[in-house]
């Protein structure tokens, strides 16, 4: 499980630079993701072979006093909430206000590694009168920075990263398969996961040493436990619509990141969403497997046509994601849930799938003679040899001769060729392209 960083700060210290400078080019990845790479808040960082997560916590920027208090100190309560470590950044130009003093008290009775982060240090030497100054905040040492410049930035992670868990991005030994439960506020998430439990004997509830905010609940079936991750009633009390879908995406992506599969509930009476969207590219940019539950189905007025009609519109909305699973259900009236562990049963056992090299080139020579790799300027694309890399999702290296002649329509099609074979049922795959020239190739027996 990867750490969370969270940056917290006033508007215009800088936080979106230092953002964008942590998150480097993986800002914009997923460029086919309708909903997601607008206003992106999260992204996945790296520091000396610390992988961690970063959230910006910023968001609107009101004008007034009073409401740049408020709003700071609703995201350093996101902060506090969801994050391993926060980076607190304030503004050499600026010098102490109030609402920095009165953020830092907050987090200094959080509990949390804060590392304090002191901005727009262009001239370290001459200005380090003019960084001690934040020593007043009681939070330690100072990091002084220039994210528009990038110095500074290394002292600053290593600080950052010293304070991840020893275990930090470790498989943990607990290998129960961990199912979380997302969607917008009041789709009925709470809901489902009451009535899975109501169902199934809870064994065990709130697991000791849960650091994260969404709540764990057990559910043993068919002798078999599930820990259920359940975001629901995490939303914060919030007069502005934006602040509300931020909150709920930045929990998304703290228990998505310790899942294995994600149900994504749906209000069937509002129908699939932007902000649907937003959270499902979360968990296909994580590589998750996905299930999407269609809940208070029982209030739709309903003719043969309903289902597909409605499972049309969502899928074209979630049309990046063409492997996810679909269920209709009812947290209300019970309809349909018990076939829900069936379904995450399954999805669990295809994330998890190993296919054999020779196997796998048997598919590939097939597919390629069924259909030719493309050309370019009359040279043509070889394929020599797939192999299966990990699991969690599945992920595959092709070895090629040039990576400019692997369009992703053709990757596509040995996508689908893959999933004909072995189904690989709601479970995005990934594929590494590699160049490697016919002479090194690796015979495969």
């Amino acid at each position: 499980m990867k750490p969370i960083v969270a940056i917290v700060g006033r508007p215009n210290v800088g936080k979106s630079t230092l953002f964008n400078l942590l998150a480097g080019q993986k800002i914009s990845i997923v460029k086919d993701t309708p909903g997601v790479t607008r206003d992106r808040i999260y992204a996945d960082a790296e520091w000396l072979d610390k992988h961690f997560t970063i959230i910006d916590t910023g968001g609107i920027e009101p004008t007034s006093g009073d409401l740049i208090l408020s709003r700071m100190r609703e995201q350093a309560e996101i902060a506090i909430d969801t994050a391993d470590v926060i980076i607190f950044l304030v503004d050499l130009k600026d010098g102490l206000v109030d609402a920095d003093s009165q953020v830092a008290s907050m987090l200094r009775r959080a509990a949390k590694p804060v590392v304090l982060v002191v901005n727009k240090v262009d001239n370290p030497v001459k200005q380090e009168a003019d960084v001690y100054e934040f020593y007043n905040l009681g939070l330690g040492d100072p990091f002084p920075i220039s994210a528009a410049n990038q110095t500074g930035i290394g002292d600053m992670l290593d600080e950052v990263t010293a304070h991840f868990p020893s275990n930090a991005g470790e498989e943990t030994e607990d290998d129960r398969p961990k199912v979380a439960i997302v969607g917008k506020p009041n789709v009925g998430k709470s809901s489902i996961v009451n009535r899975l439990l109501g169902e199934e004997r809870v064994i065990v509830s709130d697991i000791a040493g849960t650091t994260r905010d969404a709540i764990d609940t057990v559910v043993r079936r068919n002798g078999k436990d599930y820990v259920m991750i359940d975001t629901a009633g995490l939303r914060k009390k919030s007069r502005v619509k934006e602040d509300i879908e931020r909150y709920s995406v930045i929990r998304t992506v703290s228990a998505v990141e310790r899942a294995d599969v994600v149900i994504l509930v749906i209000d069937a009476t509002e129908g699939v969403t932007e902000q649907d969207a937003k959270i499902a590219g979360i968990a296909h940019e994580a590589g998750k497997g996905m299930i999407v539950a269609v809940n208070k189905w029982d209030l739709i007025e309903k003719n043969d046509r309903t289902m597909n009609e409605h499972l049309a519109k969502i899928k074209e909305t979630l049309s990046f994601m063409p492997y996810a699973q679909y269920l209709f259900v009812s947290a209300l009236s019970g309809q349909r849930l018990p076939k829900l562990f069936e379904l995450i049963d399954v999805v669990l056992d295809y994330h998890a799938m190993r296919v054999s090299t020779g196997v796998l080139n048997e598919i590939l020579a097939e597919a390629v003679a069924m259909q030719q790799p493309p050309t370019d300027k009359g040279r043509r694309l070889k394929i020599f040899y797939m192999t299966q890399i990990s699991v969690k999702p599945p992920t595959f290296i092709i070895f090629v001769n040039s990576k400019k002649l692997m369009h992703y329509s053709y990757t596509r099609y040995l996508e689908n060729k893959l999933r004909e074979a072995f189904g690989f049922t709601g479970t995005p795959l990934r594929f590494i392209i590699r160049e490697r020239n016919a002479e090194e190739q690796i015979k495969i027996h």
